[in-house]
């Protein structure tokens, strides 16, 4: 759960991260790294770029995955693209195409990045918790500000 003071904060301290750390995938690591800091029920937290019905590890903290390429459709990261809309999984255990990234991972939850001006799904910001619920409305709400934070750097390069 992300309170309103938190996630402000955090966006604050990201969007200066952002304008501070030359590179795309170094602007976005810090980034990232700020956030498993400040919300340590964020067990992994990572980004996919999506291409040509894949979804491809981007910058990432947390234990290594061996899910580098997950295609459009399988698992909770496919599914979103699939479906096109964010997923926040109470339970892992409960989906029947999950793929485990962790034996310790019992809840995860994926908020797309977008272009902004076309709507077009450029990848994802996906995050894992150890605890059943760890994630909530409060907690994609805070991560659509920080995929919108990453989507020029997706879409305009650096």
């Amino acid at each position: 759960m992300v309170s309103p003071d938190t996630g402000s904060a955090l966006l604050a301290r990201i969007e200066d991260v952002i304008a501070a750390t030359p590179g795309r995938d170094a602007a976005v690591l810090a980034a990232l790294r700020l956030v498993a800091e400040r919300l340590p029920h964020y067990r992994w937290v990572g980004v996919y770029l999506l291409d040509v019905g894949m979804l491809n590890l981007g910058p990432y903290v947390g234990e290594p995955t061996e899910h580098t390429l997950i295609p459009v459709g399988q698992g909770v990261c496919g599914t979103a693209v699939a479906l096109k809309q964010n997923q926040v999984v109470s339970d892992v255990r409960t989906l029947d195409n999950y793929l485990a990234c962790s034996a310790l991972t019992r809840s995860e939850i994926v908020v797309l990045i977008r272009d902004p001006a076309t709507g077009t799904i450029l990848g994802q910001i996906d995050a894992d918790g150890h605890e059943v619920g760890a994630f909530d409305a409060s907690d994609e709400a805070f991560l659509e500000q920080v995929a919108a934070r990453f989507a020029p750097l997706y879409t305009h390069g650096r």
